[in-house]
């Protein structure tokens, strides 16, 4: 459950920025009538999200033996990279976010085009969805469908209400830190959902076998108990190889060596607005 609450937690707080971002600069720039087009563009794009996560995970169930792994792999390995990809991005864009946001949304505004919001809402907002559900597809394939599925939404209902907060100017959450803390969170995670992946395909015949590190299966199986959490959050398998292990620890040190590199500076920053809570970096 926790690596689905914290998947939908992040890409939750990551859509509900961008539309906090553009109603704060439709409302100081007295266009709150334009409040309408945002949401429809909104609501639009959570309705495809969750149709496209319904295929996703109608189309893994109906698969069985040998395709079953192979979709199982190729979402989980996927899913890593898309992930690894808007974890870097964020962080390097992030401070940005809010200027070309707000540059799009007053280019509609100026030719009144409400079509051009509900465009800008949909796409931004469905991009997150649809990651969102790529990401708690190959979640469920290690940590089971159900517990993804209901963290899943525990975690983008608290995001609704970060993002009602930052809405409001509130200062008490840390957007900042936020990114950073789950950022190397969610590259844990990735790096065991690649060590799953990889699992997937030496099953399916894709990949050769190789040696076991350890077979813990009689003293902390990876499907009950602590070993199941450990297997969800950072990829623990009681009969580990070394071909997984490998994986795993090749990627966790590629990726966190790119995270925590210190980032070029960047120019000087714009005068913020009275909606200061909206930056995140």
């Amino acid at each position: 459950m926790i690596p689905g609450f914290l998947l939908g937690l992040r890409e939750g707080i990551e859509a509900a920025l961008i539309v906090a971002i553009v109603l704060a600069f439709l409302a100081r720039s007295g266009n709150r009538a334009s409040f309408a087009s945002v949401w429809l563009g909104t609501g639009l794009a959570a309705l495809f999200s969750v149709g496209v996560g319904g295929v996703l995970f109608l189309t893994g169930q109906e698969l069985e033996g040998q395709a079953e792994q192979l979709f199982e792999g190729g979402a989980m390995v996927l899913a890593v990279g898309v992930l690894t990809w808007m974890i870097l991005w964020m962080r390097r864009q992030a401070a940005g976010i809010r200027r070309s946001l707000e540059s799009q949304v007053s280019d509609a505004v100026a030719v009144g085009s409400n079509f051009a919001l509900v465009a800008l809402a949909f796409l931004a907002v469905g991009r997150e969805g649809v990651e969102t559900a790529l990401f708690l597809l190959a979640a469920a394939g290690a940590a089971g469908v159900s517990e993804t599925l209901i963290g899943g939404v525990l975690g983008l209902v608290a995001a609704v209400g970060v993002g009602y907060g930052i809405y409001r100017g509130s200062q008490w959450f840390n957007l900042r830190t936020f990114f950073r803390v789950t950022g190397l969170l969610l590259i844990v995670f990735a790096a065991g959902l690649l060590s799953h992946g990889v699992h997937e395909f030496v099953e399916a015949g894709l990949l050769p076998t190789s040696p076991q590190v350890w077979d813990l299966s009689a003293v902390l199986p990876h499907d009950q108990g602590v070993g199941q959490w450990l297997r969800t959050l950072v990829g623990y398998s009681d009969e580990l190889t070394i071909l997984e292990l490998g994986v795993w620890a090749a990627y966790l040190i590629a990726a966190l060596t790119i995270f925590l590199r210190p980032l070029p500076p960047l120019g000087t920053p714009a005068t913020p607005g009275p909606a200061t809570a909206t930056e995140t970096a």
